[in-house]
């Protein structure tokens, strides 16, 4: 029969055993929490980047859902004024013909004020250079008394909204006169006298 070696114990091996597992399972679970934390780092900064990708993306929905409107209305009151336009060629002519009394003097001040107040703006005046971006020219003809392409008369004022033409003024223009000398008349005396006195030294000589 074998002896054991003095000073060991039954189950000695068994709880070395145990005691190294225990080790292993430590390290392992330690081990385990360390990766648990890079992973809930890593998926916390894709969170945040998601997060701040929907707040950008939403701000830029906001911005074009404002656009959007702002252009819905812009179009909507510019038919609106353009269909009021012939009223206020009415109005115009009927002030011309001193027309424009009473109670009808009223209303049309009121709605000139209105179509003002929503950004409806009369242009185009006698005298002005002729743009044709602004101009319609239904009446042409020369003169001395301009220098340059002139509106002459406006036949029927222009409309516009901010920088958008509605409609463009009607005008009569009138051109600088063919032939039209361009030297002022002291440039023209200065090259006479310079000429007579070219002639008076060679004479003399």
């Amino acid at each position: 029969m074998t002896e054991k070696p003095q000073g060991a114990e039954p189950g000695d091996d068994s709880a070395a055993e145990e005691a190294v597992i225990e080790a292993a399972e430590e390290a392992a679970s330690a081990g385990a929490e360390t990766g648990d934390a890079t992973a809930a780092k890593r998926e916390l900064a894709e969170r945040t980047a998601d997060l701040q990708r929907l707040q950008a993306e939403y701000q830029n929905y906001r911005k074009r859902v404002e656009r959007d409107r702002l252009t819905v209305r812009e179009i909507a009151v510019s038919n609106i004024l353009e269909s009021l336009i012939p009223v206020l060629d009415d109005i115009g002519r009927a002030r011309e013909h001193g027309e424009v009394t009473g109670g009808f003097k009223s209303v049309a001040e009121s709605l000139e004020t209105v179509v003002a107040k929503l950004g409806l703006q009369q242009f185009g005046k006698e005298g002005e250079p002729f743009d044709p971006t602004m101009h319609e020219a239904l009446m042409h003809s020369y003169s001395s008394d301009v220098t340059e392409d002139t509106c002459v008369q406006i036949l029927q004022p222009g409309y516009r909204i901010g920088e958008r033409i509605i409609r463009p003024a009607m005008v009569a223009v009138a051109e600088p006169q063919p032939g039209t000398q361009t030297t002022s008349a002291p440039d023209a005396e200065s090259a006479k006298s310079a000429e007579s006195d070219k002639a008076d030294g060679g004479s003399e000589s």
